[in-house]
């Protein structure tokens, strides 16, 4: 039977990410299609006046202005993310806006860094959530009474859901699709939309956080050049510090303080790297990875590797190979 459409209210800043906006909206629409009815009616709301300039330069007419009250009940709330979220003043006509309304819905969330505008309102205390996994430590940092997930694809905390970045956007909108309509409807929109009914792993396979980069003085920065182009070797903190002609004891010292962590998990970091950099050329079992990367064995470098990426060696093979040679091409 049918019943009354859902109101959705997508609430899109100066500078959006499209994609924040336009993805769940497609499934949503998609939803309506597949049902044969209005499940959702779909508004988006703006903070000001006039067109709304995405990120990408497209312009996009809201339906309301936050503010001025929706003339109807609303189920539920997403606020779209956009890129510098974490660097911008939050309008206090939004928090105060979101604080008023959001609660009042079935439902409230957001997409990617639209996390940040919530967290400013006040929304986000003491609950899990997820935003992207660029800006997930400075969400944490900023706001220690939220308790962040950064590899979570999206989160459900009560009435809360979030999503990570962009395109989490469009599986937050099929969970919830999914919610409400059941489990069939949902895949008939996954298929037609050609996307995963449940995406696969988390967002760390995406990450590059936590990567080895160089760091500290010169000498330093020479030594840990030559341990990514050699990661099979030897990099234990004598044979460094032999290297640099310093006391193992005094090296380590030196290293943490210049590099802000310890010889040993900068090696790790960068066998890490190089075993993605195989992976995603695809032509090297996970066995021929760990013996070229230093590992001792197929079964410690996928336990290492699950740790910094959150997959198993062939799982992001499965997933990734190709890339490296994609990202070589002019």
């Amino acid at each position: 039977m049918k019943t009354q459409a859902k109101t959705i209210v997508m609430v899109a800043v100066p500078g959006v990410q499209l994609l924040d906006i336009s993805g769940p909206l497609d499934v949503f629409a998609e939803a309506n299609m597949q049902a044969g009815y209005e499940a959702y009616r779909l508004l988006v709301a703006a903070t000001g006046p006039g067109a709304i300039r995405t990120s990408s330069g497209v312009r996009l007419m809201p339906d309301l202005r936050i503010g001025r009250d929706v003339d109807e009940p609303v189920d539920t709330f997403l606020v779209a993310g956009r890129p510098n979220a974490a660097d911008i003043q939050v309008e206090a006509a939004l928090t105060d806006w979101l604080r008023r309304r959001a609660p009042s819905a079935r439902r409230f969330g957001s997409i990617c860094s639209g996390a940040f505008f919530l967290a400013a309102a006040g929304l986000l205390d003491g609950r899990r959530v997820t935003t992207h996994w660029a800006v997930a430590g400075q969400l944490a940092e900023r706001f220690p009474q939220v308790s962040v997930d950064s590899d979570a694809i999206q989160v459900r905390d009560g009435p809360l859901r979030t999503a990570a970045g962009v395109t989490a956007g469009l599986d937050l909108a099929l969970s919830l699709v999914e919610e409400d309509l059941g489990r069939e409807i949902a895949l008939r929109v996954s298929s037609h939309l050609v996307m995963f009914f449940k995406r696969p792993g988390g967002q760390m396979q995406f990450s590059r956080n936590g990567e080895a980069e160089l760091a500290g003085r010169s000498a330093l920065q020479e030594l840990q050049r030559w341990v990514a182009a050699n990661p099979g070797l030897e990099h234990s903190v004598a044979s460094l510090a032999k290297r640099m002609d310093l006391s193992p004891r005094h090296f380590a010292r030196v290293f943490r303080a210049e590099v802000g962590i310890t010889p040993s998990s900068w090696v790790e970091q960068a066998r890490v790297g190089a075993a993605r950099r195989l992976l995603e050329l695809g032509h090297k079992t996970p066995k021929q990875v760990a013996a070229y990367c230093g590992f001792a064995n197929a079964d410690v470098l996928r336990r290492v590797f699950v740790r910094h990426a959150g997959v198993t060696p062939a799982e992001y093979r499965k997933r990734f190979a190709g890339l490296a040679t994609e990202r070589s091409r002019p």
